[in-house]
């Protein structure tokens, strides 16, 4: 089979478009990417401008560029996050008869300021770095539970084994939801994820269902509240009203995706490059104190997350011309590989003077759980270096990998000594 074949087609370049903007990229199906993710946006960052236009999944552009990455992360006029403006949103809940379920809305991440700081400000408490400190203990004690399991055996596929389970079960946890459904919920957010040209009336139907699977949670917490974030929402305010179920659903919905589908491709990646590297193993047990910056490092080489902009009005940005209703996405992943942001980006550098990356996005959509996230991630590398051998990558079973918004390993099969 071809490498093309597997590729989503083609479209038309629209007429606005310059040549000169115009790169062949399918971040969903592009063969190499799906190979070597990293190795190849570093291709992709030697050939093309730092915003470019893709036919590929019906057409949208990509921005790769460390600075044009920063400024459009904060023009939300100009690259919203309102998908369906919120007044068609209004107008199509109330055309609907009644008794339709409430469809609910992924806030604060699909709206823009000033509804965003609104509905933003309630979540802040909760994912503060002092509320995800207090986890810590039990986040190292989860570790250290799934790695002593799989250490006598000599090998593991570690994202089904460890990644995954690891955040999944903080994120239940934090939020009361029962751990035996866990299998149930993250079939739901692929679901959710998986489709490169998304339908709003299939979008909503998936968000029905995420908010259906959480309603009887919500209620009983409402009712007899528990030391979770769900009982902590309902005795919020949003702009000075009392929560209300519409409100809750909303929160959790998003919530829900994003714990359930993001920290575990970091570890991937980062797990990974510990594997191939036994030297970096030797040097970060030998001085635990380094795990870090390792960590800080390995976000930066291997950022993981895609989100999707579109183009909220006509606008020429880094010389190309934009049209509103265009989509957009912001590559974060080769910002963080920018040569003229980082010297030599490729290389891991533990001692690397300019640390500042972009893994958790940047302006008012900046990641709401990044602290838990940076929490996660180095508990996980000291738990691993701790208590498992020098490991190594499985020379059987190559690495896999998928693509679209939040890029990340599929299988990672680790070996060690017994």
């Amino acid at each position: 089979m071809s490498e093309t074949a597997t590729l989503s087609p083609a479209v038309p370049k629209p007429a606005h478009v310059g040549d000169r903007f115009v790169y062949d990229f399918d971040t969903f199906h592009d063969p190499a990417y799906l190979d070597d993710p990293h190795a190849r946006i570093a291709e992709i960052i030697g050939e093309a401008p730092s915003v470019f236009w893709t036919p590929r999944n019906g057409g949208h552009w990509m921005i790769i560029g460390h600075e044009a990455v920063f400024k459009a992360s904060r023009d939300v006029e100009g690259f919203s996050s309102e998908f369906v403006p919120q007044e068609m949103i209004k107008a199509m809940m109330s055309a609907m008869p009644a008794g339709t379920p409430h469809i609910p809305q992924p806030l604060p991440i699909n709206v823009d300021p000033p509804e965003h700081t609104l509905y933003r400000a309630p979540l802040q408490g909760a994912f503060s770095p002092k509320a995800m400190l207090a986890l810590k203990d039990d986040i190292r004690a989860l570790a250290a539970g799934l790695i002593d399991a799989i250490t006598p055996r000599g090998h593991a596929e570690f994202m089904a084994e460890v990644a995954e389970p690891m955040p999944v079960q903080v994120f239940l946890k934090m939020f009361g939801l029962p751990l035996d459904k866990q299998a149930q919920y993250r079939e739901i957010v692929r679901g959710h994820l998986s489709n490169p040209e998304p339908d709003p009336r299939e979008s909503m139907k998936k968000l029905v269902n995420i908010a259906a699977v959480m309603h009887d949670t919500l209620i009983a917490r409402r009712d007899n509240p528990q030391n979770d974030i769900i009982s902590m929402l309902w005795k919020t305010e949003i702009g000075g009203k009392p929560t209300t179920i519409d409100d809750m659903e909303n929160y959790c919905v998003v919530l829900f995706i994003a714990g359930l589908d993001t920290v575990m491709n970091g570890m991937g990646h980062g797990v990974r490059h510990l594997a191939g590297n036994p030297a970096l193993q030797a040097e970060l047990r030998a001085n635990p104190k380094l795990i870090a910056d390792a960590s800080e490092e390995m976000l930066r080489r291997y950022t993981f997350t895609v989100p999707p902009r579109i183009v909220g009005k006509d606008l020429a940005f880094e010389g190309a011309e934009m049209r509103k209703g265009e989509r957009a996405f912001l590559f974060l992943p080769a910002a963080d590989l920018d040569p003229r942001e980082f010297e030599n980006p490729q290389l891991f550098d533990l001692k690397r003077e300019n640390k500042v990356h972009i893994a958790f996005g940047t302006g008012p959509h900046r990641c709401l759980g990044s602290h838990l996230a940076r929490i996660e991630l180095q508990v996980l590398y000291e738990e691993l270096l701790a208590r498992l051998p020098e490991f190594r990558l499985d020379p059987a079973h190559p690495v896999r990998y998928h693509g679209g918004h939040v890029v990340g390993p599929d299988t990672l099969h680790l070996l060690w000594d017994v």
